[in-house]
């Protein structure tokens, strides 16, 4: 990298790996990361439904899913997917449709004028506990590692973690070729986001769903128009690597 100082991104992805993740290994490593986050930590999910450590729901098959592994020690760090409306009882819906339509404002909705075939749903998105915690906090949601063995300079990219899960995100909602984006978050969630130039819209009422959780949008464009100039540069080195592994004739 020469003598320049570096840059988010090449900081980040000194220490990170990001992929689509395609093979049953790759899967597998996103639903173990879903597993520790949602049942055994956050207890979201009943821990007894999954014997096998992996936690999985209807719209996996169906949707495309990122990975973040920490090259250093091989651990899977943070998981995303991106979800299509998937048919079921006469319509086609998206996971917060069927599970919180209820916080939805639909006049919000009805304004916008988006097709169904440009719609999904960012979510499952989780970031493993090893790379939230600091010492003596079991349950800190985006804070730095306290068990890993690494230098202070590496776990300052950690808290880069989820950001660059939705980045991932962003880039298969590009390369799928949607544009009307909807995802379930927890208030702070927004807010973090925001700071990076990610700017959605609130688009219904809190509801307690796995926490307190409002329905949010943002355009495709607009993420493209807002994004921080650092933050564009780690996205398109992202879209880069999950490209060389997305297939537009199956989607995924």
């Amino acid at each position: 990298m020469g003598q320049h100082q570096s840059t988010l991104a090449e900081n980040f992805l000194r220490y990170f790996d990001v992929a689509l993740a395609k093979t049953d290994a790759q899967k597998r490593d996103v639903y173990g990361i879903r597993y520790s986050v949602y049942c055994s930590e956050f207890k979201y999910e009943p821990a007894h439904l999954y014997p096998d450590h992996l936690e999985t729901d209807e719209f996996d098959d169906a949707s495309l899913h990122g990975l973040i592994t920490h090259k250093a020690t091989g651990i899977p760090a943070g998981c995303v997917r991106l979800v299509t409306p998937q048919m079921a009882n006469g319509r086609e819906t998206l996971p917060f449709e069927r599970n919180c339509e209820e916080a939805l404002d639909k006049e919000f909705v009805a304004g916008l004028n988006i097709s169904r075939s440009t719609v999904c749903e960012i979510s499952r998105l989780a970031v493993d506990g090893a790379f939230r915690r600091r010492p003596g906090e079991k349950t800190t949601r985006f804070g730095e590692v306290g068990g890993l063995d690494c230098t202070q300079q590496e776990r300052r990219t950690f808290s880069m973690i989820a950001v660059a899960c939705f980045l991932t995100a962003t880039a298969l909602i590009d390369l799928s070729g949607r544009s009307s984006v909807f995802a379930m978050m927890e208030p702070f969630l927004p807010r973090l986001l925001r700071r990076s130039g990610i700017l959605f819209q609130r688009a219904g009422n809190d509801i307690d769903y796995h926490g307190v959780r409002a329905p949010y949008f943002v355009t495709h464009q607009s993420l493209m128009d807002n994004i921080l100039p650092d933050l564009n540069q780690l996205y398109l080195e992202i879209h880069s690597r999950v490209e060389k592994d997305y297939s537009p004739s199956k989607g995924r």
